[in-house]
């Protein structure tokens, strides 16, 4: 596969797109806002820039990585030629489904469509397509560069020659592909939203502030990041979207997401990327000061 499209310039969608460039893949960015695009544009180059500073990559394969990205700002400029479209969108399903059935309309036979969502059930995505056996999911880790993981993910029309693909691809792109089946939350955000959903219940209820419940959790379970700061990481309001699709999906009040949270969104402290979370972040900077919610 040497061409490949990516729907979403934001976080995800631009961090996918250097990924592949870096491999040497030519890469069409997808996006309804120009803006976004120069911002993407503007955070590959930064992030290419800090893989060089670790050597990593080498100036002139930063330069050819680059010219690998072209720009659009719609679907049927996008994505013509494309092998495999990865969509990174908004994470709801009704921009998904929408998405996909453009997708579908415009992209070639024999393209794999993927979506990057990290709970949305894969076969209501493949469902809204007249391909579901090419339908697969493709959730990559933030920042997805760095990180090793990438959690394949089966709908239940999706042909084992396609996952195959994926498999071999995510190992050409230096990553760790797990594959798992399409149930709500998948495994990764199966496990990983109650914890979180249950730090913060933590801290609704009193029991502990915000660096206590992370210090306990990275250095008495060995977690590089608390689940309070990673949350933050994720943005606050995707783990919301996260937990209400698990409660929907297994219909168990084990996943209702903290009245904490609920409020946290609609005040829009949605973390790292508001520069308020559980933490209040300097523009630009990861770490944080934790903050008193007593």
């Amino acid at each position: 596969m040497n061409n490949i499209t990516v729907i979403g310039a934001g976080t995800m969608g631009s961090g996918i797109a250097h990924l592949f460039a870096q491999y040497g893949h030519h890469v069409s960015l997808v996006d309804i806002s120009e803006a976004k695009l120069g911002e993407a544009r503007t955070s590959i180059a930064r992030n290419m820039g800090r893989q060089m500073s670790k050597g990593l990559l080498t100036e002139d394969e930063k330069t050819n990585a680059l010219q690998r990205i072209n720009t659009f700002t719609t679907l049927e400029a996008g994505v013509p030629g494309a092998e495999l479209i990865v969509e990174a969108a908004t994470e709801q399903e009704e921009i998904k489904l929408r998405i996909f059935r453009e997708l579908d309309r415009l992209a070639s036979p024999g393209c794999i469509l993927a979506t990057n969502t990290s709970s949305i059930p894969i076969t209501g995505i493949a469902a809204a397509t007249q391909r579901p056996e090419k339908v697969i999911g493709m959730h990559f880790m933030n920042p997805v560069p760095v990180m090793k993981l990438v959690e394949i993910i089966n709908g239940y029309a999706t042909d084992q020659t396609v996952t195959r693909t994926i498999v071999e691809l995510s190992k050409k792109l230096g990553k760790t592909p797990c594959v798992v089946n399409d149930y709500p939350g998948f495994i990764s955000n199966r496990i990983l939203l109650p914890m979180i959903n249950e730090a913060i219940y933590s801290l609704f209820e009193g029991v502990a502030g915000v660096d206590e419940i992370d210090v306990v959790m990275k250095l008495g379970m060995a977690h590089p990041m608390g689940p309070l700061q990673l949350a933050d990481f994720i943005g606050l309001d995707v783990c919301l979207s996260i937990l209400k699709v698990l409660q929907e999906g297994f219909g168990n009040p084990k996943y209702a997401p903290c009245p904490l949270l609920v409020n946290m969104v609609k005040a829009g402290k949605l973390g790292v990327k508001s520069g308020e979370g559980f933490y209040r972040y300097q523009e630009g900077a990861r770490a944080g000061i934790p903050l008193k919610f007593r």
